[in-house]
């Protein structure tokens, strides 16, 4: 994909995630270890660098990353989302993290994937998106299924998470079911 478009929703603006996205408040966030307890980025330590180097990975590529921003309020950058898409099967995988507390629980990560959803259904011609979280992680278990997407399967006992062996929960959404539900 040439250039990564931007995308609105009623309170957010997803912007192509640029130098300006690279501060020392988004560093935190990937390093806390609390708000990246069921993410794999918590066994890393991050930079600007190791950030700039991720940012710099999607240059080229089919695939989207993208910050989120909220503009009702004045919050601005409050997390990411990114999509990875397979062209030849035409199925995109989306990640997504809110990082800054003041924006959790307001609904801001349903209404950013949303809109990623819409984008890589109606611009891209995706016809299968794709997630996948550990069961703990209830918090996007919860988006996932409001996000209208249905369970495709259980990877058993895949992960370590403070030792303990935990299940990761893989989710779809099909653009045909999408059309249906409208």
């Amino acid at each position: 994909m040439s250039g990564i478009p931007e995308l609105r929703t009623a309170r957010l603006k997803l912007a192509p995630f640029g130098e300006r996205h690279l501060t020392a408040e988004y560093v935190r966030w990937l390093n806390d270890r609390d708000l990246m307890r069921y993410s794999e980025q918590r066994h890393k330590v991050h930079t600007i660098e190791t950030c700039r180097q991720y940012m710099q990975s999607f240059e080229g590529t089919s695939n989207c990353f993208w910050a989120i921003e909220e503009v009702g309020a004045g919050l601005g950058h409050i997390g990411n989302i990114n999509s990875y898409v397979d062209s030849r099967h035409r199925v995109a995988d989306i990640g997504i993290v809110i990082g800054d507390a003041r924006a959790a629980k307001h609904g801001f990560g349903l209404e950013a994937w949303t809109a990623v959803c819409d984008f890589l259904f109606d611009v891209v011609g995706i016809r299968k998106i794709t997630a996948g979280t550990m069961a703990l992680n209830t918090a996007m278990i919860r988006l996932a299924l409001s996000a209208g997407m249905t369970e495709d399967g259980v990877r058993k006992r895949h992960y370590l998470y403070e030792e303990q062996e935990v299940d990761v929960v893989h989710f779809a959404l099909f653009a045909t079911d999408r059309r249906l539900q409208d």
